[in-house]
This record gives structure tokens, sequence and C-alpha cells, in this order.
């Protein structure tokens, strides 16, 4: 699909045939096609335009508590279309006057405020390339993006500011005041002076410059991976992989232009991008963020009732602890609810269902990517799957050891024709890159199966999936039945080493509220597992204990094997809070 005078239009046509299809997936992939473009600036060419034809819909409505409890009052603030357009061209013109100009990369340390949707847009139109950080970073984070992605503006918070100490000298900084009160630290531009300065338009006009259109293929987004197994990778986007290749993100999550969809993701973070920015906007819906300075499950409940939210999108964490409250309480007007960034367990989408009669559709998809997986609007869903590839994209399954295709294997993404939506690579590493894209397919890491219907269904990450007496494990099939039982919020399932039968499978475990991490509870637990799981599957070993994640709330199964595997070769005795099965006679047998 291509008209290189018309990028608007030839957005358009492509989202309205993914709406148009919106719960008939197979003709939605038969017909659909990536845009094809030589220019495009989605501030410009996509956002102004939806602001010119609907200025007054809510883009952006912002929800803050104004108390610690979660029956507090709550602060909304509402930004429509248009006025998201006007502040983010003043927010250009604001910049440029700084010195910023297109292609300079900007590190934007932020949370769930205004001026990030606004600098989002800001550095769109202006053609800067972003680096979205999470406000969690510690200082060596913060040292490696400035460093490695090579910024030369940097947005923080005031109170986040002093964090940096010398390590923006030489950048552009900007201070965003995050509370009436806070002080204007030293060398930092004050964000409020962006308020009422001219227009990028204007401010060029006056100085009888002009930007030169955005190239297709510019990069606009660097985001540093979570780094669940190694150290975060720089993943590079354009103006369009992201931007448009959210289409396929806008189809899984359902959205329409009518909706009104809430994400629980932090800022910072690829996801954030996904769904609280790209995939809404290119719908026209209206983006609710729940910005609270600590998640309550009680909380995110009201907010979904009172603000009249229509789709909520999840990570598995959250919705875990949304399952510890008595869902029937409450009556949401929900229509579509997804999961993703790690596999949702089937027993809570159970619970779901049956509490609001609404089924939780997962999906895939990465960093790298936009979602390339999922249970689609109007599909049936089968308990355990992903769903099948989604509109953009063709997924095969490649054998780890003999790289041929079947129906078992690596999660790979045909790269003939590429997908729009696919990263360029990893920014100053080609040989990572190049392996990355080996074969004619991307390869994402991750193992799944695909039955007769094509479903997929996830296995886990390559080097997460562990032998135990010669027989696969896959850490989530059995993580899943672990949290049906009802005194396990989470569990992380990692191979301990074993003499007999080389490795067997070990659960980290976390309680949930009002459960004792004793040995009754051990003994149900592994007893339960035992009822569920075959012989070679069976958890053998418990251990209760908090969970290391990402500062994106990945699990690091990593770290648990790594530490597993360091305990067993040091000859270390097991914590006084492991239980297995050799402790417990009735669970013995073989």
């Amino acid at each position: 699909m291509t008209d290189s005078s018309s990028p608007t239009r030839v957005l358009r046509a492509a989202r309205d045939l993914l709406i148009a299809h919106r719960e008939d997936l197979d003709t939605a992939r038969r017909e659909f096609e990536w845009p094809r473009l030589e220019h495009f600036n989605w501030a410009t060419d996509w956002f102004d335009v939806l602001a010119a034809e609907q200025p007054a819909h809510t883009a952006l409505w912002l929800v803050e508590p104004t108390g610690s409890a979660p029956a507090e009052a709550l602060r909304h603030t509402r930004v429509s279309y248009a006025d998201m357009a006007r502040r983010s061209c003043e927010v250009a013109g604001w910049l440029w006057s700084l010195g910023v100009r297109p292609g300079d990369r900007v590190l934007l340390v932020l949370g769930n405020v205004v001026p990030l949707w606004e600098l989002m847009l800001a550095c769109t139109r202006l053609g800067a390339v972003m680096i979205p950080a999470t406000t969690l970073l510690s200082r060596d984070d913060l040292a490696d993006r400035v460093g490695r992605g090579a910024a030369r503006v940097v947005v923080a918070a005031d109170s986040a500011a002093a964090g940096f100490g010398d390590l923006a000298d030489g950048c552009v900084r900007v201070a965003v005041a995050d509370h009436t009160d806070s002080t204007q630290p030293a060398g930092w531009q004050p964000y409020g002076d962006s308020e009422g300065h001219a227009e990028l338009g204007q401010l060029l006009a006056d100085a009888g410059e002009r930007l030169q259109p955005t190239r297709a293929d510019d990069p606009l987004l660097i985001y540093f991976t979570s780094g669940t197994t190694a150290e975060p990778k720089l993943v590079t986007h354009t103006h369009v992989s992201y931007p448009v290749g959210h289409l396929s993100t806008m189809y899984w999550l359902g959205l329409q232009c009518s909706d009104v969809h809430l994400n629980m993701s932090s800022s910072g973070w690829a996801k954030h991008a996904w769904s609280c920015f790209f995939a809404p906007w290119n719908a026209g819906a209206t983006v609710v963020v729940h910005a609270a300075p600590r998640f309550e499950a009680a909380a995110l409940l009201r907010v979904l009732v009172e603000c009249g939210v229509t789709t909520f999108c999840a990570p598995p964490t959250v919705w875990r602890m949304l399952v510890q409250e008595d869902l029937t309480v409450y009556r949401p007007v929900l229509r579509e609810l997804v999961a993703a960034g790690e596999p949702l367990n089937p027993e809570v989408i159970d619970q779901v269902r049956q509490a609001w009669g609404l089924t939780v559709r997962d999906g895939f998809g990465q960093t790298e990517t936009t979602a390339q997986v999922g249970n689609a609007p109007g599909q049936r869903v089968k308990p355990g799957s992903m769903g099948r590839p989604l509109p953009g994209y063709e997924i095969v399954l490649v054998d780890l050891l003999t790289g041929e295709v079947g129906d078992d294997g690596e999660v790979c993404v045909e790269l003939s024709p590429r997908p729009l939506a696919v990263m360029t690579g990893y920014l100053g590493d080609e040989e990572l890159t190049a392996e990355a894209m080996r074969g004619g397919v991307y390869h994402t890491g991750d193992v799944a199966s695909r039955d007769d219907d094509g479903y997929l269904t996830y296995i886990g990450r390559a080097d997460d999936v562990f032998k135990a007496s010669d027989y696969r494990v896959s850490p989530f099939e059995l993580e899943s039945v672990l949290v049906e039982h009802p005194a396990v919020a989470e569990a992380a399932v990692v191979p301990s080493p074993d003499p007999m039968r080389m490795a067997v499978p070990k659960a980290f475990v976390v309680l949930a509220a009002g459960h004792e991490p004793d040995r009754d509870t051990a003994s149900s637990i592994l007893q339960h597992a035992r009822n569920r799981l075959a012989p070679y599957k069976r958890v053998r070993i418990l251990e209760f204990a908090e969970l290391p994640k990402t500062v994106s709330g990945k699990i690091r199964r990593v770290e648990l094997r790594r530490a597993e595997a360091d305990r067993a070769a040091r000859g270390l005795g097991a914590s006084p809070a492991t239980w297995s099965e050799a402790d417990f006679p009735e669970l013995r047998t073989p």
C-alpha cells in the first residue's frame, strides 16, 4: 500500500481496514498490508490531523490520588486532542530555541505526568530521537543511558535532577516540576518556560527556516531493554516502525475511536509507548493513566469504574494482584481485557471470567517489535494459548538445534517481506543484530508450540527452558499450575542440580496474603503440584522467597538459576525456607 503524496490517507486506510475487521482475524490478516511510506512524521501527518477532526475529544486523562488511601478523592486532568497538539508545538518550538535539532538524542526520565506526552509528541515533530527511561534507574543505569545512548538532551523531574550529578554535564538539561513548591535545580532549564512559547512552525517561519521532511526510516526511539539475562541492548525504532507498526497492537487491543483505554505500565518502557501512546492514538481513543505513587488493587479497580474504562491492559503481576480482591464488588463497563509482558496463567483468566463475564486475552510482542501474536477480539480463546499471528506478521517456529521449521521451536518473524514494525537493529552492535536476523527471520529468543488450528502456546525463554531426567521442562507450564493453589501469589521455576536426574524443578514461591511460609503450606503446594503434573515435570523442591525482577517487573529467573547452581557447586545447604519432597513421607515415591 503506497501513496507518497498523502501519508495520512495511507495510514488511515490501513487503520480503518483493521477496525472494520476487528473481530475477523482471518480477513484482517489476508487483506492488511503495511503502509509503505518514504516520508512520514506521526505528529504532523497523523496526530495533528486527528486534533483538527476531533479537537474537543479527550486525548489524555490523568487520574491521581489526593491522599494515601484508596478511598481518597481523585484528581482528574483531561487534555483534549487540540490542546495536546498545541502544547506539543509550543514545546517543540521551545526545544528548538534551546538548540535541539533533528537527530539529537533526548533522554526522557519522567513518570506519568502530562509533560511526558507533550515531550514525546514534540520530539517526534522535531525529529529528535527519544531515549525513554524509567524513573527507577540507578546512577550507573543513568550513566549507561547518557553514555551509550549519546544523549544530548536530558529531561527529568526537579526532584530527580540532583541524582544525575555531573552525568549530564554538556547536555541541554530540562527539569519538570513534580510538585508545586519544587526547587529549580541549578543549571537546568525549567520546563515551565515552554508555556506560551512560540510554536515550532511559527518560530521557523519567523527565522526563514524550515524542517526537512521526516524520512520514514529516520530513527525516532532508542529503547534500553530490561536485561533479564544480560546487560541492556539498545533497540532502535524509526518514525514508522513504532508509530505505524502499532497498528497490530491497536488491533490486538481491540481499540476504536470511542474507547477509553487504560494501560498499566511504568513510563520508560516500550509497553508504555505501545498502549499509552501510539496504539490508542492511532485509533483516536482516550488514554487514561492511573498515576499513583504505588500500586493498590482497590484503587485501580475504582478508577476503572469511575472513568468508564472500556479497554484495559495490564501485566500478569497486576492481574494476579487484582484477583486477590473481590472483583464482583466492582461493575466496570469494560469490553476488552488483555494481558502482556509475560504469559498470564489460566487460573487468573478463569477468576476474572467468573467475576466479570469477560475473558482476558493474552498476547505476545517485544521491545524489538510491536504485538506479533495475540488472542484477537471475537476469536475463540484456548486456555493457555497466546493466540495466533496478528495482521502484518508471519510467524514460524524454528527448532533450536536443527534450524528446521515445525510446530515446536523458537518464535521467529518472517523477514520476507519484512514487517514494518520490526526494529532496525541493536544500536552499535552489528554482530548482535546479524545474529538476531540470521536465516531470513527475526529470532525472538522465545519458545512456543503450534496446534492444528494455528494457535501458539508459550513455553518460555529459550534460556529458561531446561532438562530434568532428560525431559524438556517449561517453567511457565509449572508456574501456571502452582498459581492455581490459593496460597500462591507468584512463582518462578528453575532447575536445581540433582546427582541422579541432572536437574529437578525447584519453585520459588511468593505467598498470597493470609498464608504462612510453614511446613503445612509447603506440603499442600507440593501435593497440589504432584496431583497436576506428570512425574518428570513435578516440582520437587520449594522455597518461600521474594522474586528478583527487572525494573519493568519481569522475573529474572536467570538470577535464581545462577544462585541455585552456585549453591550446589559450593556444597551449601538449603535455606530454612526450603522444603523438598524428602521432607514429607507421603511424597517420597518416585
